[in-house]
Order: C-alpha cells, then structure tokens, then sequence
C-alpha cells in the first residue's frame, strides 16, 4: 500500500492540479493500491505523517509526496520512527533543492514512474536540530544560522514568491529576497564546536549554514561537497564581509566556487554546537523556525530511505 500525501498549496496551488490532470493518472496506469492525504490548516502535513505511524503499527510505511523542500520538513516532524519512512518524492515546490542535488526527474508523470517502476531504495542521513528548551527539529536538506535563515523567514512571507510560483520561477524569490538582506542583516559573534571538541571562536559572521545535501535556496550550492550518506554534515561557514563584497560573491555559490574568496570556508563534522552573541534566526531545509542563541545539530546516518 502507497500513501499519497498532497499539500494543495504547493507551488502557489498548482500542485493540486498537477495531481488531478497528470500524476494520478500515472499512477492509476500502474495498478497499485494506494490511498491519498490532503493537507490543510487543521490536519497539517506532520499530523498526516502522526497519522501513518499510528494506523500501521508495523513495518515499512511507503509514502509519496507531492509539495517541495518546505512540504517534506513538515512531514517528517510528524514521525517517531523515521527509519519506517519509505519515500517518494514529486517536486512541486519553490526552490526544490533536494530533487536538485538527487537529480529527480522534474516532469511529474516521469518523476512517479520512475518511482513506481523503476525505483530503488536509497539510505539518507537526515539531521537534527536540538535547542535548549528540548525541542528538536528534523531536517533533510540543511539548517542555518543568520543570513540564510533570515532570508528563508522573509521568504515564507513574500508576495513576491507567491507570483514568480505562478510563471514558474519560484526558485529566484530567494536570490531577490537575498540580495535585499544584504543591505539589512547584522553580523553577529558566535563560537563553533565541531564533534565535542574544543569551541571555536569565529568572530563576526553572517551565517553558518549545516548540510546534508549540496544545495539550498534555491540552487545555492554552498557546500559542493556534500553526501547526504555518510553520516557527517558539510558545513559552509561566512564570516563578515562588506556589503559590496557579499554582492561579488553571492552569485558563485550557485557553482560552489564561493570558498575561493576570504572570510568563506568549509567544514566536516558528525555533530556540532553554535553558541550566538545575540538570539539569532534558525531555519530547517528553508523553513524559519525560531531565534536562539545556542542550539545543537547532529547527523543521523541512513536514518530513512527514499525511492526514486
């Protein structure tokens, strides 16, 4: 049995549509059971994924998504036992990172029955977010500290975003939102400590982003390094730099050549702790989340799998 789970507000709304006209079909073609979840306001995509778990107690829980980066974070939340998680994933978001860097088929009736047919099981690491109150928060792509949380908190709240999903180009909102952050966003000091060991004093950054993946943001690619199955996170650490110098580097982390340039450096660790100045923006795989001062990341190494 496959579980559909739809966020019809994916993609500005399109993602239901894409559903109706060309994925069910595809999948209707195939024969197989399967049942569909919709998301909404009162039964969100985590309560869906809660849902799962508690009506099949045992076993493999075989799901196919349709939404973005976003879509996904929020429906991992929802499970006890990731290791259960068995996914397929039809991009329909904004920035879509993650099929980005696992080159998923962007055309969705190809995507379904590469999945269906010809796919196989892939192990993921996945992070973790742990904050001092006790909360943690999952994630499959990448967290973020400072500059690249705070686009993505800007982002969730931008028209702009709603109107370049209606022409097809989502994936920019965030290269316009960041170059006016730019102009706006404060360093702040912060200590890093890699795997237990001694911390760090970084000094003044913009951010430091964790990844599992190579790309965020849409396309930013600020670890090229990065392998989402061995069991450790890249990190890309950005100290301060003037302004007219962000605009200068900003366009080659879609090439991950941004570590040529000062200031900018890379980083490997199986856990790591950020201690902050000042209470600063968190986001998981785009997805804002709080402001925190301190907080932990560890990497799960192929804590689920996916299927494509």
């Amino acid at each position: 049995m496959y579980h559909v789970i739809i966020n019809p507000g994916s993609r500005s709304g399109k993602t239901l549509a894409l559903w109706e006209k060309k994925v069910k079909p595809a999948v209707d073609e195939t024969g197989i059971s399967y049942q569909t979840y919709f998301s909404n306001k009162e039964d969100g995509l985590a309560g869906i994924a809660t849902q799962l778990e508690r009506e099949n107690p045992q076993g493999d829980i075989c799901c196919i998504l349709l939404g973005g980066d976003g879509s996904l974070n929020e429906f991992i939340q929802g499970f006890t036992d990731i290791s259960r998680l068995v996914l397929g994933l039809i991009q329909c978001g904004s920035g879509n990172d993650l099929a980005r860097d696992l080159a998923l088929p962007k055309n969705p009736t190809k995507a379904i029955r590469q999945i269906l047919q010809n796919g196989t099981l892939h192990p993921m690491d996945l992070g973790e977010v742990r904050f001092p109150d006790g909360a943690a928060r999952y994630f499959v792509t990448s967290t973020g500290v400072g500059f690249d949380a705070a686009v993505c908190e800007e982002v969730e709240h931008s028209k702009l975003k709603t109107l370049l999903n209606k022409i097809g180009l989502g994936k920019l909102v965030y290269l316009g939102v960041a170059l006016k952050q730019i102009f706006g966003i404060k360093p702040f000091s912060c200590q890093l400590t890699l795997n237990e060991g001694e911390p760090a004093n970084l000094g003044k950054s913009l951010f430091i982003a964790g990844m599992n993946h190579r790309y965020e943001g849409g396309g930013f690619q600020f670890c090229p390094k990065a392998d989402c199955t061995d069991g450790s996170l890249d990190l890309c650490l950005v100290g301060s730099l003037p302004r007219w110098f962000i605009l200068l580097v900003l366009p080659t982390a879609f090439f991950g050549l941004h570590t040529l340039f000062p200031r900018i450096s890379n980083a490997t660790a199986e856990c790591y702790h950020v201690s902050c100045d000042v209470p600063t923006w968190i986001h998981t795989d785009g997805e804002a989340v709080r402001k925190e001062k301190s907080f932990d990341v560890v990497c799960h190494k192929k804590a689920f799998r996916m299927l494509y």
